[in-house]
């Protein structure tokens, strides 16, 4: 446990900080496996209406450097490829 005043305000500030990015991380994370789950199950009409929150939740991390936008962009084309099937 700190002593010093300014260390003790780093400390409650951080854990503020990553209670924030694990919350933006499970709700990206919950919404891409949702998308999966539709795909693999061929409810193609479900995972499209899911892209919008999910790229939403995507790119609010990316923003907040929750992940890094080059993850971003990858997670956005995988979940578009899913939702989107060319057969």
């Amino acid at each position: 446990m700190p002593i010093i005043k300014a260390k003790k305000k780093d400390l409650r500030q951080s854990a503020k900080r990553k209670a924030r990015n694990l919350k933006r991380k499970k709700e990206m994370k919950e919404l891409i496996k949702k998308i999966k789950d539709f795909s693999v199950q061929g409810k193609i009409d479900e995972a499209k209406e899911l892209l919008p929150s999910a790229y939403k939740a995507i790119d609010k991390a990316a923003k907040t450097a929750v992940i890094k936008d080059n993850t971003a962009s990858r997670k956005k084309a995988r979940i578009s490829r899913l939702a989107n099937p060319t057969n």
